[in-house]
């Protein structure tokens, strides 16, 4: 059956035909017999896709389109929203992923006859994979520990997002009774429902897609790749949890059997931990379209039970009577509207009743109240909520109880927002007060990376989880200067109660002496001679040229070229280049998922060019980078060497010009359109010519950047050697 339902913009048009925006208009000009639009706004206007794909058939325009590419169109133009359509594509692959044969029965036939009969099979394999849920009312005056328990109802997935943390601010404790009588009633629901047959209509030529592009690559895969493409495309939206640090917090969290998320976002920490026999995973979020998808997610990424539900966690907890073995949390920070006022006699406050401006201390307590005996919690923090004044009687309870374990000051770029070095608490439910307690504190922030590359997590992990296993054997002393310290809580119940790493840590060995600075300054030499070397020789005046150009598009479709784009995962365990390492000319250092998707490796001679962030960017690909995994975001472009010189296709793909004319801005990020970038029709030689000196031009530039870093090194170890009287002013 046509799908007359999804819609498509000219920027889609554009993808599906290869071609830049600007052709789409050229056509709705020239050709009256172009599809009329039938929604958006009159500059933006949206047209039925199955019109378009007809009339690009007709006319020859229409390029092979990959099924992953149409599924996305579909969910991309649903009339309901990329969200909707997302729960609606989940539900189905989990029906897929779970009893195959069912799908196939209700699939066949009509598309009216599928969505009458999709409720009652989604109904089963909900219910069986995300446990009965229902409607409950939980009045916000009310103790969590007052609450009536409640159904688990179901929640599972994990993709890179998490909820925003809310600020709280420390007071005194305030008993007093408890009033629910006069309190609004606030409701925590299920995290997916059962959609019914008329909701899931529009949907069915989606959820046919979904089906054939999980034959292809499975039925997690399918939902992986349509989440991101979704969580790429708004990235303003959603506030992400990087993998590298879900898995640092997992770690630290340790084996457990039950997990609780109660800020889950799109379920990155909770698909970050290990998966064992028995498990049961637990989470609720305040979006519920995010609660849905975190438990579609987490349901056919393992065979947990899986226990989601929607709902403001702080007002209306889901869970009140679990106590996990660990609980895992990104929450939102700085929000002022916590529930300060309802929640002042809330069960939860066994360390203080938080400030308004503490909203974070309030989910550290609400962690440590859903916390068995012993169990861990991992929290990601802002730093603030170390030191502010207003959370120190709170600090100072959760250090002398010995809740408190361990507190971890990250490398800038280690998440959003990257320009702030965020924390990880560490605590656990004391099952007694130590005798003796003490503290662990790290500072990995001089394992910071440069520029966008973000930080060097291999290190970060082995210096955090080491401190932290040794602090657990010994329970202290720990001592690792400059890096880590365990320190005794006495030291720290003063005045201000502040927990930052770097204010408790002795300092750190001179990195850098004499000896190595004078190292550094003869490399320093070296390189500004070969850069002086390598400089380009005088410019020679010639007037423009007037090539005659094709488009990396047509070149394509000719066969002169290959073009890939970077995957989600893959089979192979292999560095990754990401779009990081290309603008910074650095080796590969990302990582994949693992999954069945099939990874796209680099070759010698490969063109890589960078989609996103507006730079003129292109790399080839030497021995030392070949055989890497291609990364997000990236374009490989791979020519036939008897018609296309590697070297000059990429120095034409960095003219500024070329650029600006195939990128588009239609949100905060510049994004390239690759097929759009031109190269002027030359004989071979004339190409070699050409790449020969963009060859050199990338040597000089490599240069510069090496020179660049050899002279921060030198300035900073010149002025710590100053300043720590290592190094003599004479």
């Amino acid at each position: 059956m046509q799908d007359n339902a999804t819609e498509v913009t000219a920027a889609g048009i554009a993808r599906l035909a290869g071609v830049g925006r600007a052709a789409v208009s050229n056509w709705r000009r020239r050709h009256a017999d172009f599809p009329k639009p039938v929604g958006g706004t009159e500059t933006s206007p949206s047209f039925a896709l199955t019109e378009v794909e007809s009339w690009l058939r007709d006319q020859g325009k229409l390029a092979e389109v990959p099924l992953r590419e149409r599924v996305w169109q579909q969910l991309a133009g649903h009339p309901e929203g990329a969200l909707t359509a997302l729960v609606h594509a989940g539900c189905a692959l989990l029906l897929i992923h779970e009893r195959p044969t069912v799908w196939l029965d209700v699939s066949a036939g009509s598309d009216e006859r599928m969505a009458a009969m999709l409720p009652g099979a989604l109904e089963q394999v909900l219910t069986a994979r995300l446990g009965g849920a229902v409607e409950r009312t939980v009045h916000s005056g009310r103790s969590a520990g007052a609450a009536e328990a409640v159904n688990r109802p179901g929640g599972a997935a994990g993709v890179n997002t998490e909820a925003v943390a809310r600020p709280v601010n420390t007071a005194p404790t305030a008993p007093g009774p408890t009033v629910a009588s006069a309190a609004p009633a606030v409701r925590t629901t299920p995290a997916v429902r059962t959609p019914t047959g008329p909701q899931l209509l529009p949907s069915v030529p989606l959820l046919r897609g979904a089906a054939e592009l999980a034959a292809e690559v499975g039925a997690r895969q399918a939902f992986e790749f349509l989440l991101g493409r979704h969580l790429d495309a708004n990235p303003r939206q959603y506030t992400l949890t990087p993998s590298d640090l879900a898995g640092l917090m997992a770690d630290l969290a340790g084996p457990a059997r039950t997990v609780l998320d109660p800020a889950c976002g799109t379920g990155a920490l909770l698909r970050a931990v290990d998966v064992r026999p028995g498990q049961e995973l637990y989470s609720q979020d305040s979006a519920p379209e995010l609660a849905a998808l975190t438990a579609l997610r987490l349901a056919l990424h393992s065979r947990a039970g899986v226990h989601g539900a929607a709902g403001d966690t702080l007002r209306a907890d889901a869970h009140p009577e679990l106590r996990a073995d660990a609980v895992l949390c990104h929450p939102p920070f700085n929000e002022r509207n916590w529930g300060h006022d309802e929640l002042a006699y809330d069960a939860r406050w066994e360390y203080g009743f938080p400030a308004r401006t503490e909203s974070e201390l309030a989910w550290v307590q609400h962690a440590l109240a859903r916390l068995a005996d012993g169990g861990t919690a991992v929290l990601l923090m802002p730093p603030a909520v170390a030191s502010r004044r207003s959370g120190r009687r709170i600090r100072a309870d959760l250090l002398r109880r010995g809740a408190l374990r361990a507190l971890v000051a990250l490398p800038v770029g280690a998440a959003p927002p990257y320009s702030i070095p965020l924390h990880l608490w560490v605590l656990r439910r004391p099952d007694r007060t130590p005798a003796t307690p003490e503290v662990l504190l790290v500072d990995t922030g001089r394992f910071a990376g440069e520029g966008r590359g973000g930080p060097d997590w291999a290190a970060v992990r082995d210096a955090v989880l080491d401190a932290w296993r040794a602090f657990g054997r010994a329970g202290g002393p720990v001592e690792r200067p400059g890096l880590a310290r365990s320190v005794p809580v006495i030291e720290l119940l003063d005045d201000d109660v502040d927990l930052a790493p770097a204010r408790h840590l002795p300092p750190a060995a001179v990195a850098d002496g004499p000896e190595q600075l004078t190292a550094v300054r003869e490399r320093f030499g070296v390189t500004l001679r070969l850069t002086a070397d390598l400089t380009p020789p005088p410019a020679g005046q010639a007037p423009p040229a007037r090539w005659p150009l094709t488009t990396v598009g047509e070149l394509a479709r000719a066969g002169a070229l290959v073009l890939r784009t970077g995957g989600n995962g893959g089979h192979a365990r292999v560095p990754v280049l990401t779009d990081h390492d290309v603008l910074a000319a650095t080796a590969p250092s990302g990582t994949l998922p693992e999954s069945d998707e099939e990874a796209v490796l680099t070759e010698p001679g490969d063109v890589v060019v960078p989609v996103l962030g507006g730079g003129s960017v292109a790399r080839v690909i030497d021995d030392a980078t070949a055989g890497a995994a291609l990364g997000r975001n990236l374009v490989l472009l791979r020519s036939d060497r008897t018609a296309i010189d590697p070297w000059f296709l990429a120095g034409f793909l960095r003219g500024t010009a070329n650029n600006r004319q195939a990128s588009s801005y239609a949100s905060t990020a510049t994004r390239l359109d690759v097929r759009r970038l031109q190269l002027p029709r030359l004989p071979l030689e004339e190409q070699r010519r050409y790449g020969a000196r963009f060859r050199a031009l990338d040597e000089f530039e490599r240069a510069l950047r090496h020179a660049n870093r050899l002279g921060e090194h030198l300035v900073r170890g010149m002025y710590d050697g100053l300043t720590d009287g290592t190094v003599t002013p004479d």
